[in-house]
């Protein structure tokens, strides 16, 4: 390996990490997009959707798999492959010209790209720094991911507001273009393995269980009962998965996920901490938008821009974290992240009323996003920390799959406890202001109706009785919400606290 780029050089880090930038920016760009996709492509909102979930879905599916072929193919040459992958993928989505051509570009080629990207980012920097560079470097690609998927509003904002969701994709691909250019300045790193070794049975085991654990997350808020079987099924599926492997170990065989690896304290706890932040980050995300967008009634520039306080957060704490780890722990620094991160939903949970204005939750944000960039950006550092080389790519697709799980959780659970924040409101308002109907299951239904069918604000100042109903639903839904996300990081605090010191490399 070439020591001068080893040592001295960021090059080969900022090309990893603008393909993490891409791959997360692609999960959430287009959700201020649909309405206007919809129009463009002559399809439906449903449609888009499903295509959006499945891009998540193919991703993570392919994780453990991608994290194998790099030992095979080569970790850079793996990287690269998935980068041009992803370039024919983002061209088709680009100038698709129905939502099957969409489908095809985006969530098959995009998802299968990204799982090919996501776990050869981490080991190549694993493999290229040492020390405390080594520490930074994972840092700023372990936070990339948060950060694109915070400023995609803003980004697919500005894209659809002025230009075209269409741009949104080109830009992705000019990314492409400028990693490929400079693809020389990555270090080559041998394959340590050969085709022999692929455990084709265990990847269609694992496939088929991670296929069915993120369908049946993204399907929860839609139809629960349903959705859970399919949870219950893809984890006995899982377990399935890890006897397999173990059984394959002990007979002499190259497993296609080293299922010791788990015995490691950091990597397990690690992992779970990255899965938990990202659920969070992502659940808070998908409500503050939802009510800036539903309630607010702000088009998706402003959504983006009334969030950018957190992006901002997120990467400027982000970026000190690293530096702070030579005073204290990175247990230390991480789990005053959380308590910042909690705090911050604690704020945010009181701001959330029909007269709220963008400048009421910055504050709330910017605590929140300082907190996460903290917590995120030595998550992976730490979560591989005692890995031996040999297994730092099996241990880098472990992580990057409970990243992936974690995006695609947020929504999913968030928006279930929506509906019941919604529910419980209802009951509440209607007992205070309209005492009268208390217990009137049609009155209530009534007025989750009207809620849902709301316009905007002005349509409610003619009542002032569902005025005062649907402030106080607002404020306890959103106030709910926080306090789920705030619950979440606390349940990280208590798993931080398990984490060890890191061996001496």
């Amino acid at each position: 390996m070439n020591e001068t780029v080893k040592g001295h050089s960021w090059l080969p880090l900022i090309v990893v990490a603008l393909a993490s930038f891409i791959i997360a920016l692609d999960a959430t760009f287009m959700n201020v997009s649909i309405s206007q996709v919809v129009v463009d492509l002559n399809t439906d909102v449903s449609t888009i959707q499903m295509t959006m979930s499945f891009y998540t879905l193919i991703t993570a599916a392919f994780m453990l798999l991608s994290a194998k072929l790099q030992d095979i193919v080569g970790k850079k040459k793996l990287f690269l492959i998935g980068t041009a992958l992803y370039g024919i993928g983002t061209f088709t989505a680009a100038v698709s010209f129905n939502a099957t051509i969409l489908f095809i570009g985006w969530a098959a080629i995009e998802g299968v790209a990204g799982a090919l990207m996501m776990p050869a980012t981490i080991s190549i920097v694993s493999g290229t720094y040492h020390g405390e560079k080594r520490t930074v470097a994972l840092a700023i690609v372990g936070v990339m991911g948060a950060v694109a998927a915070a400023i995609g509003p803003l980004f697919g904002g500005v894209m659809t507001t002025f230009l075209s969701w269409r741009y949104g994709f080109a830009c992705e691909l000019i990314v492409v273009f400028v990693i490929l250019i400079f693809r020389n300045k990555i270090p080559d790193f041998a394959p340590t393995e050969s085709r022999s070794d692929l455990d084709i049975t265990g990847a269609i085991i694992s496939f088929i269980g991670l296929i069915l654990l993120v369908l049946g997350i993204l399907s929860l808020s839609k139809d629960f009962n349903s959705s859970l079987g399919m949870i219950v099924v893809a984890i006995i599926v899982l377990a399935a998965f890890a006897y397999f492997e173990i059984k394959r170990k002990n007979s002499g065989k190259v497993p296609l996920l080293d299922m010791d690896l788990f015995k490691d304290r950091n990597l397990r706890v690690g992992t779970l901490v990255l899965l938990m932040s990202f659920l969070a980050m992502g659940g808070a995300l998908f409500a503050i938008s939802l009510f800036l967008q539903s309630v607010l009634q702000l088009n998706a520039f402003d959504t983006g821009l009334t969030t950018l306080p957190m992006t901002v957060g997120l990467l400027i704490f982000a970026i000190i974290a690293p530096s702070l780890t030579g005073k204290f722990s990175h247990k230390a620094v991480m789990a005053i992240g959380c308590i910042m991160a909690i705090i911050g939903c604690l704020m945010l949970s009181y701001q959330f009323r029909l007269d709220t204005t963008i400048f009421t939750l910055m504050p709330g944000l910017f605590v929140l996003g300082a907190g996460l960039g903290f917590v995120m950006s030595l998550c992976t550092d730490i979560s591989i920390s005692n890995i031996p080389a040999e297994s730092q790519n099996n241990a880098s697709g472990i992580n990057s799959t409970g990243q992936s799980l974690g995006e695609s959780m947020g929504t999913a659970i968030i928006g279930i406890i929506l509906i019941l924040g919604v529910m419980g409101g209802i009951s509440t308002a209607v007992d205070v202001y309209a005492p009268d109907h208390s217990g009137d299951e049609q009155f209530q239904q009534d007025v989750l109706d009207y809620f849902q069918k709301v316009g905007t604000i002005d349509d409610l100042k003619g009542n002032s009785t569902v005025v005062d109903i649907v402030n106080i639903i607002v404020q306890n839904t959103m106030a709910f919400v926080m306090q789920v996300t705030a619950i979440l990081m606390g349940f990280v605090f208590i798993l931080i606290l398990r984490l060890q010191k890191p061996k001496k490399q």
